[in-house]
């Protein structure tokens, strides 16, 4: 099967290319890229030398890409940009994966509030948020997946089926995590800067991050009730990472047994779940260049609460990855093809 990356140049673009490159069941026929048209692969990203196949940076025509026999494209693009794609890939009949925001939120003013207006509201109805461990397999017949987000992904994973079986509590849940740089994508400004991050973390996006509207959405869809968190992002001197600390108050007679029996029976045969012996808690580095969650829980008997942490790798299960195994599951094929 031929497949498509539009906007292969920023980090998440980059994985999602070397990812490709090397699955056993598709071939990546184009790489798009208007700053680089013209480029060999590995000259922009020289980690594929002797690994591209000769492969060149095209440049991001929506209609001549649409014409083509590219059956799936992965849109790797800013919000906004990514609509505009979606609608030419759709009418042309292809699949598409989305790692962008713009089909994450289902509700249209919600997303306004947090993103502004949407370049093509006509395809909410025919798009789907896509984690792969939790949301019902319907979601393949329709021609837009939408790729959930890192801070998401670290959160909703061992969020969801503790308040589906309620083991936890819905209020008073407290949510910290903690970012690479990398998750802020690949640009130039000062506060990216190597002595500006290097030995400095610091918290941001309070009260109103992007994320949040996509997080409490899917709580609200994937648990069958309306759900707030307190969610407080940080940025921390690493490359790449999601660390994730949530505090819940633990349901009456909800023990630390149970909440790991809850994950058992949700996650069992899932690839990429791995559950931690509780006190264990999850590192970055240990799920740095995997498509895996990581996560633990403790249960805290002089507050009442269980502490639950999690880590992923924002680039592959919080981006790349995560892309990958939706078109896995989607086309039929291992979903483990290409990650593993």
């Amino acid at each position: 099967m031929n497949i498509g990356v539009v906007g292969a140049s920023g980090y998440s673009g980059e994985i999602l290319v070397k990812l490709l490159l090397g699955h056993p069941r598709v071939t990546l026929a184009a790489v798009t890229s208007r700053q680089h048209a013209g480029k060999p692969l590995a000259q922009v990203i020289p980690a594929l030398r002797g690994l591209d196949r000769g492969l060149r940076f095209v440049d991001s025509d929506a209609a001549a890409l649409a014409a083509g026999d590219i059956a799936l494209f992965f849109l790797a693009l800013p919000h906004g940009a990514a609509a505009l794609y979606a609608r030419a890939f759709v009418a042309a009949g292809k699949k598409v994966v989305d790692l962008s925001a713009d089909f994450r939120i289902a509700d249209l003013a919600t997303y306004t509030k947090y993103y502004g207006e949407h370049q093509a509201p006509e395809l909410l109805s025919r798009a789907r948020f896509v984690l792969p461990e939790l949301t019902a397999g319907d979601w393949k017949k329709l021609p837009l997946a939408a790729a959930p987000g890192c801070y998401p992904t670290s959160i909703l994973v061992p969020l969801v089926p503790l308040l589906r079986d309620g083991v936890v509590a819905r209020e008073h849940i407290v949510v910290n995590s903690f970012s690479g740089v990398s998750g802020a994508g690949r640009k130039v400004e000062e506060a990216y800067l190597y002595v500006e991050r290097a030995e400095s973390a610091k918290a941001y996006g309070l009260l109103k991050h992007r994320h949040l509207a996509e997080i409490e959405e899917q709580l609200a869809l994937l648990t069958g009730a309306g759900t707030v968190i307190q969610f407080n992002p940080h940025l921390a001197p690493m490359r790449r990472g999601i660390a994730t600390t949530i505090t819940v108050p633990a349901a009456p007679g909800a023990t630390t047994e149970s909440l790991y029996a809850t994950w058992r029976k949700a996650y069992e045969g899932r690839p990429f779940i791995q559950l931690l012996p509780s006190g264990e808690t999850p590192d970055t580095a240990h799920v740095t260049g995997t498509n895996r969650v990581d996560m633990s829980a403790v249960h805290d008997p002089r507050t009442g609460n269980f502490v639950i942490t999690s880590a992923v790798d924002n680039l592959v299960k919080g981006a790349s990855g995560q892309a990958v195994q939706i078109m896995n599951l989607w086309c039929g094929f291992p979903e483990t093809a290409g990650l593993v």
